[in-house]
């Protein structure tokens, strides 16, 4: 028998019961689903509303419930329509009487609010320490990486002159920005709904603050339609791993582009690429294209969440049903990828020789050469164009800046002289953009060790 068949007068046709079902996917709510009952049947007896005897029996089935499910004693019945119903009609199967009563001053409604929470607030810090293990994982690579000059790139285009310590440190600042995005999503989940009922609460004398203490929740919410609709943390939460994704997305790419054989700067591990069904020379960076390709479910989960929210009138509707799987499919995404992707750069090898032959290529000092003349008086335009014409020779006479004789460099300028080859050296270069956040190797070991220690203070 439906909780709500004193009004009906038919059973519920089959295959609207299929559809209406959501127990295929919100199953995985069953340890918050009883964590939530057990702090309400909790503060149903603290205020005195069920006896002790009640109380006891219902904590005792919901934990029994939890055991079996646990152990695989008890298995999920596929005609229940959700995950909160499994669980109210197998308690109520074991105690009859009692069992009844722990949805007394409760409604589906704040009862799934406050299930997707918790679930999301501990889904909230398992990613989190998947970021941590990541940037670790970068902050080594770029210690070992300090003096790898390589060239630093804009529209895909040669640069300047940066270390591969510096790229790869670029990329710990956006994770460890993820974490802190992570963080401030959670405040503002970790507020118990419970209480709100369908949408006006309740009669009963019931104490809220009770329960989300309970719970290690920082408050309540304020407003009982508010707290059964509201989904902005489920969204938020999404759009928090869309950039997560979106960040792996672009690292991904760099590493596709590194490992091809026009690039060579790095090399993946046997254990995290691929090879070819026909062609028995290839090595495929498949683990950074398949999170490449990922990031766009998570992106489009973003969006189902904002589109599912927008039309909506207060308070419930059935629709909110829809937030689960989106929500559920981003997170798995987001936990499928970065362990697998965190290994992959572990294992990576670097070629050092490689990127600074590439560098050495580029012209990528021609700004420290533009640099050279203006420090010795001269205009940045006019040692800007100077420097471009110097470019303009290099090329048609095959010389970079490194290896163009003093002569020539002094036809284009008096000011050149000998110091002109320290100057444009790559170390040079390099060693002298020190300025905080620079490419310098100091420079990026302090902010190597500025990122473990906000690690250690902010993410544990």
């Amino acid at each position: 028998m439906v909780l709500w068949a004193g009004r009906f007068q038919k059973e519920l046709n089959a295959n609207v019961n299929a559809f209406n079902s959501s127990l295929s996917f919100d199953a995985r709510l069953y340890k918050h689903d009883i964590m939530g009952s057990l702090a309400h049947a909790n503060m149903l007896y603290h205020q005195g509303i069920i006896d002790e005897i009640s109380y006891q029996e219902i904590k005792q089935g919901l934990n029994d419930i939890l055991n079996d499910i646990n152990t695989h004693r008890l298995v999920f019945d596929e005609t229940a329509e959700d995950i909160h119903m499994f669980i109210e009609s197998e308690l109520t199967k074991r105690y009859p009487n009692n069992g009844k009563k722990l949805h007394t001053a409760r409604s589906r409604n704040d009862q799934v609010a406050l299930d997707l929470r918790l679930y999301a607030r501990d889904e909230i810090q398992d990613i989190k320490n998947m970021l941590k293990d990541l940037i670790h994982t970068l902050c080594y690579q770029s210690s070992n990486h300090l003096y790898t000059y390589m060239c630093g790139y804009t529209h895909l285009q040669r640069a300047q002159p940066i270390t591969f310590a510096h790229h790869l440190i670029a990329y710990a600042q956006m994770f460890y920005r993820d974490i802190t995005r992570l963080g401030d999503c959670y405040k503002r989940m970790n507020v118990s709904p419970l209480g709100s009922g369908a949408l006006a609460t309740t009669t009963y004398p019931i104490d809220r603050y009770f329960v989300a203490q309970q719970l290690n929740m920082d408050d309540i919410t304020y407003n009982s339609l508010d707290g059964v609709s509201d989904r902005d943390y489920a969204i938020e939460l999404c759009h928090a791993l869309a950039i997560i994704m979106m960040h792996l997305s672009r690292l991904s790419e760099e590493v596709i582009l590194w490992s091809s054989w026009e690039y060579k700067y790095i090399e993946l591990d046997d254990a995290y690429a691929t090879g070819s069904s026909i062609m028995p020379q290839k090595k495929n960076p498949d683990i950074a294209e398949l999170v490449r390709g990922k990031s766009a479910r998570v992106i489009s989960d973003v969006s189902t969440l904002l589109t599912m929210m927008k039309g909506l009138p207060l308070a419930y509707n059935k629709d909110m049903q829809e937030d689960k799987e989106a929500l559920f499919d981003a997170i798995d995404t987001v936990k499928l990828c970065l362990p697998v992707f965190n290994d992959m750069l572990k294992t990576m090898k670097v070629n050092v020789e490689q990127m600074r032959t590439f560098a050495a290529k580029g012209f990528i000092n021609a700004t420290d050469c533009a640099d050279y003349l203006t420090k010795k008086g001269l205009a940045f335009r006019d040692a800007y164009y100077i420097t471009g014409k110097l470019v303009s020779y290099c090329i048609e006479s095959n010389y970079v800046l490194e290896t163009l004789p003093l002569e020539i460099y002094q036809s284009f300028h008096e000011l050149f002289q000998e110091d002109i080859y320290h100057a444009v050296s790559l170390e040079t270069c390099v060693n002298n953009r020190n300025v905080v956040g620079g490419p310098a190797p100091e420079t990026v070991k302090k902010s190597i060790e500025m990122m473990k220690n906000q690690l250690g203070e902010k993410c544990v």
